[in-house]
């Protein structure tokens, strides 16, 4: 399983004159001087940009609950509502929160109110009300870890086992800029296809899927026999990319062959409190799962848009 046994990726490109498989397109030559040409860019060209701050006045909600989220069932969001309702299911009353959806297309995350939240303007962001000072999280892993402290759960107490769950962690952490901004940038998200670009990334994404199946070959989660943040956090984004969840590259990159990832990717979806999370905040798909903001637990069977459209 892995990259080890194969000798190709893309079309007809041997690994290891990756090197030498340039496009028909000619050679660019960097300026001396980067300036911004606003528009270029692909899918998201309409809300990239080279500075940081807000674009417009614009305060975020509040519900009545202890959490407040801000998010988009991304892969990144996702590893928050699930993590959420792993605690609710777990009995953390304290847990309870109101998602609230950033439609990040159309810039929500440039807004005064969400800045403020997240000075980088990446969701999610997180505030949580039931302290005495209010307090800011972002980065969806600082959020898995400040929960998993907060309530003590999902983060094992062994200092050994505990190590290894930050580890893998922060491994997600590391090494998910190569599967979405790499590979999944240039495979289906650029104007153009560029050939190196995709194999250049394509190569790494199977080599990470490699270190996932060697270690899922070894323990039933990442930090062992038990299920931590680490496993939402991996999940997210390598289980979504081996059931063909996200950029449509299941086939591409052979993802049957990493059977430990796959079964550990399956195990993971079955869990009532991760179906729960995956459809949080979640904008696209079949509208039964699509429940774009959630305040109360009821929501789940009574707000998702098939439910919606339905009383329309």
């Amino acid at each position: 399983m892995g990259g080890m046994a194969r000798t190709t990726l893309g079309r007809h490109c041997p690994v290891e004159r990756m090197d030498e498989q340039m496009t028909d397109q000619a050679a660019y030559i960097p300026p001396k001087v980067w300036t911004w040409a606003p528009g270029d860019g692909g899918a998201f060209a309409n809300i990239n940009r080279p500075i940081a701050g807000p674009t417009h006045e614009k305060e975020l909600p509040v519900g009545r609950h202890p959490l407040q989220l801000y998010s988009l069932a991304t892969p990144n969001g996702v590893k928050v509502t699930v993590m959420l309702e792993e605690l609710l299911a777990a009995g953390h009353h304290g847990a309870e929160y109101d998602a609230w959806l950033i439609k990040i297309n159309e810039g929500d995350q440039f807004g005064s109110g969400f800045v403020k939240v997240n000075p980088n303007s990446k969701i999610p962001a997180l505030m949580d009300r039931s302290e005495a000072v209010p307090v800011r999280v972002f980065e969806s892993g600082a959020i898995l870890l400040y929960l998993a402290e907060k309530f003590g759960a999902f983060l094992p107490k062994n200092h050994a086992a505990r190590t290894e769950c930050l580890s893998w962690l922060f491994w997600q952490m590391g090494a998910a800029p190569y599967l979405g901004g790499g590979f999944g940038h240039f495979y289906a998200y650029a104007p153009t296809k560029i050939e190196y670009a995709i194999n250049r990334f394509a190569m790494e994404v199977k080599r990470q899927l490699d270190v996932l199946d060697r270690r899922l070959g070894e323990t039933q989660y990442l930090a062992g026999g038990e299920y931590t943040i680490a496993d939402m956090a991996v999940w997210a984004w390598y289980g979504a990319l081996v059931k063909g969840k996200v950029y449509g590259a299941g086939e591409f990159l052979a993802v049957d062959g990493y059977k430990n990832v796959v079964r550990w990717t399956d195990e993971i979806a079955e869990r009532p409190a991760v179906k729960r999370g995956r459809i949080v905040n979640r904008t696209f798909g079949d509208a039964s799962e699509q429940l774009h903001e959630r305040h109360e637990a009821s929501d789940f069977e009574t707000k998702t848009q098939d439910k919606l459209q339905a009383a329309r």
